[in-house]
């Protein structure tokens, strides 16, 4: 009998990712990920509408999916279905998955479409999670080229038939047309209608990812992609950012027959319902009056943003505007590799997104980066640029002007 210490991690499989770190809390300047603003949670109006709805309904927790099939729970699809109605889009409850947050809609999606070795197009700068996902997948991941307002459709028409040349045409285009991520664009009608166009001509299903659609304060958005021709295109959204990330909540909406296999996939025995329950409960009453609110107020912090990072960082920082959600994409001098910031910025108390976590072709994002305003306070946001900006001048030279200031610190390493 070996009476050795039993190694554990030797039996690891091999490929696995990095293990992670313990979770010590947040940084004070947190300007990652798609937190919400915790003043703006609605608690004591989700509280009731816990108290109201499961009183009335609780007793249906004692079977699997509340006996109301593995599509989620019905009050919670009624109201996905209004609300895709004001994205034109018209589907009964019957036509809507719920998930487990958009992620699990991605999984679900792309389980459907590609496999190992298959190429998906992206647009260039785009949702990490996804790209990282697709990545382990072993797809072949190729980039589209945008501008300020989204996908170039030019540029996609040629890339599409050069692909289709060399046969080796995406098995789908995934795409964030309302509120782009990471750069906040809202694609106009007139490309939506080019992109279908061109998804039918070669063939390629378009995956519309509208997690963002509801914090749109700027301009109304077209229709979603899905309105205009549900034949090509599947339509994910999300609860994460309208409400609250921690409910993880989203849905897919699409033909029956693509529901019907997509439904097999889901691998799991149903989403929280009492997530479901609440948010319906809440949502059916509220949701105007909320995202009035939270859009407001999400506004406001956007412009503190932008004004910090033309006072700290001036002419260095060439900012994206973002029509509404919670990012704002910039991009400094190419001298800047934002990479070399990240262990500084930590030491300093500061957590922001680096550029070629979010870009297909990581390089050439390697200026670039991407911090979320929700979370933070104003002055929050104002301090925490002004560090970063201390950060990025300590470690590069620049911005070597901030506030009208001339500095002439000289960078810590070549």
């Amino acid at each position: 009998m070996n009476d050795a210490a039993f190694d554990l991690s030797q039996h690891f499989t091999p490929g696995l990712p990095a293990p992670a770190p313990r979770f010590t809390g947040l940084p004070k300047y947190h300007f990652v990920g798609g937190n919400n603003d915790p003043v703006q949670i609605p608690c004591e109006g989700l509280a009731e509408a816990a108290a109201a709805v499961l009183k009335r309904e609780g007793s249906k927790l004692a079977m699997y999916h509340l006996a109301q099939g593995p599509q989620g729970y019905e009050g919670l699809r009624s109201f996905v279905a209004s609300k895709l109605l004001r994205r034109g889009i018209t589907c009964g409850m019957e036509d809507v998955i719920i998930t487990s947050g958009s992620n699990q809609g991605i999984d679900m999606v792309v389980s459907l479409l590609a496999k190992a070795g298959d190429t998906v197009m992206m647009e260039e700068f785009t949702y990490g999670g996804a790209l990282s996902r697709f990545r382990k997948l072993g797809f072949n991941v190729v980039g589209a080229k945008l501008d300020e307002h989204g996908l170039v459709m030019d540029a996609l028409e040629a890339q599409l038939a050069g692909m289709a040349a060399q046969g080796r045409l995406p098995r789908f285009i995934y795409t964030i047309p309302t509120i782009q991520n990471p750069t906040g664009s809202v694609l106009p009608l007139e490309r939506r209608h080019r992109l279908i166009a061109l998804a039918k001509r070669f063939g390629v299903p378009i995956f519309e990812d509208e997690c963002y659609t509801d914090l749109t304060w700027v301009i109304e958005a077209p229709p979603a992609l899905y309105a205009l021709d549900p034949s090509c295109v599947i339509h994910i959204g999300s609860f994460s950012k309208s409400l609250a990330p921690a409910l993880r909540l989203g849905y897919i909406t699409a033909s029956w027959p693509v529901l019907a296999q997509l439904l097999p996939l889901k691998g799991d025995a149903g989403t929280g319902a009492v997530d479901q329950m609440v948010v319906a409960e809440y949502f059916s009453k509220h949701f105007d009056a909320h995202l009035t609110h939270l859009n407001k107020v999400l506004a406001g912090k956007l412009a503190a943003m932008q004004e910090a990072i033309a006072a700290e960082f001036g002419t260095a920082a060439e900012t994206w505007t973002p029509l509404g959600g919670i990012f704002l994409w910039f991009r400094l001098p190419d001298a800047v590799d934002v990479r070399r910031l990240i262990k500084p910025a930590a030491d300093a108390g500061i957590a922001f997104n680096p550029g070629p976590e979010w870009a297909v072709n990581g390089e050439a994002a390697k200026s670039h980066l991407r911090l979320c305003f929700a979370m933070p306070s104003i002055e929050v946001i104002r301090d925490g640029v002004a560090a970063l900006a201390r950060v990025c001048r300590e470690q590069t030279g620049i911005p070597a002007i901030s506030r009208n200031v001339q500095h002439g610190t000289t960078p810590t390493e070549a």
